[in-house]
């Protein structure tokens, strides 16, 4: 049985389903590139307990830094200079590596060369985002460098975070290095 008028609505339901969907789907794709979990402005004012950073300093990544940070990251960092904040002897880092495929944007602060605090900003990867969690990034607390810039304490691994874990690894060794190298050109 036909109802007048039933296939100009039935088209009308089908048009509006169509956009309806198309917006969420075009919504959700902008929001699977990338997940931010503080933004870096957010993270360097806490980092500083009156919120208030001061200026941002740069780190130029001069041909006798750039073995050390090689080293490191087992490849050049994708910067000429690197912006850093300090107080004293508190520095504030945000830095970026690779985890699979594309970067994890990371905050990290030192103090008196010891990991202050860490916290993944921005997360990019379609796995291993689990290392946002304080149950992992809470094992760097109080971590510094020993011989040959490796990290002071052993830092337990993620099942199926595998690679996250070892860019959070070498990003921390990397924040370490950079804050010994400002420290000791301020002595």
């Amino acid at each position: 049985m036909k109802v007048p008028g039933a296939s100009r609505g039935f088209a009308r339901l089908s048009a509006c389903i169509g956009i309806g969907l198309a917006v969420v789907f075009s919504v959700r794709a902008e929001s699977d590139g990338e997940d931010v979990y503080l933004a870096p402005e957010t993270f360097i004012a806490e980092a500083f307990q009156d919120g208030e950073p001061g200026q941002a300093s740069v780190l130029w990544l001069t041909p006798a830094l750039k073995p050390g940070v090689k080293q490191i990251l087992g490849h050049d960092y994708n910067a000429l200079r690197i912006r850093y904040w300090r107080r004293e002897a508190r520095t504030a880092w945000i830095l970026e590596e690779i985890g699979k495929v594309k970067p994890i944007t990371t905050g990290i602060v030192v103090e008196g060369q010891r990991i202050s605090r860490l916290q993944v900003l921005v997360y990019r990867e379609s796995h291993g985002w689990e290392v946002k969690h304080p149950f992992f990034t809470d094992q760097f607390k109080d971590v510094g460098l020993r011989e040959r810039d490796q990290l002071s304490e052993p830092i337990d691994g993620i099942t199926g975070a595998t690679l996250s874990v070892s860019a959070l690894r070498r990003l921390v060794r990397l924040a370490l290095y950079l804050d010994r190298q400002v420290q000791e050109s301020s002595d």
